[in-house]
């Protein structure tokens, strides 16, 4: 079996496109608890084949519509743990929000307006075979806000806590 070469650089997608959200990690017909991912479309057929070619796990999404051509997407996981959790910024008019693993499930049912991301390569191998994971490095969310949420959003000002302490 010939090994692959090592993928060792990042991927940048901007104005991205998620598809099968589970930041939270639910236990679903594809995906066993605890796994947290999502899908994000790959813009166009030319970079989808440069991606495949470096190593990436790229796959297609089978167009459900005759007339339009399948889709190139890439699998990106999600992980808290080890010494590189991914950065998350969730952003809206109330201003940005750090998301960590306790806060990152929201993502699941929002209505996102714009992602920017960055994903960085796990090079694998086992007896079976080797290969290259995409893991989220970074990534800003941009959430589409309806009248009453941007109307009832505000950041916090200092006028919003009390002058008196409950305590001395």
């Amino acid at each position: 079996m010939a090994k692959k070469r090592e993928v060792t650089g990042t991927v940048t997608f901007e104005k991205a496109r998620l598809l099968f959200k589970n930041f939270s990690g639910e236990e679903g017909r594809y995906n066993p608890p605890g796994k947290r991912n999502f899908c994000v479309i790959i813009p166009d057929m030319e970079t989808a084949d440069a991606l495949a070619n470096d190593g990436w796990n790229i796959k297609m999404l089978k167009s459900r519509d005759e007339e339009e051509m399948d889709r190139p997407y890439m699998k990106v996981n999600v992980t808290f743990k080890g010494p590189r959790p991914p950065k998350v910024v969730m952003i809206s008019s109330s201003g940005r929000t750090i998301l960590d693993e306790n806060t990152i499930g929201s993502l699941d049912f929002a209505d996102i307006s714009e992602v920017d991301l960055i994903v960085r390569p796990y090079n694998w191998e086992n007896g079976d075979g080797n290969g290259v994971s995409a893991y989220l490095k970074t990534m800003y969310v941009t959430l589409e806000e309806d009248e009453l949420e941007k109307k009832y959003a505000r950041p916090r000002m200092q006028d919003d806590f009390e002058e008196d302490v409950p305590f001395e």
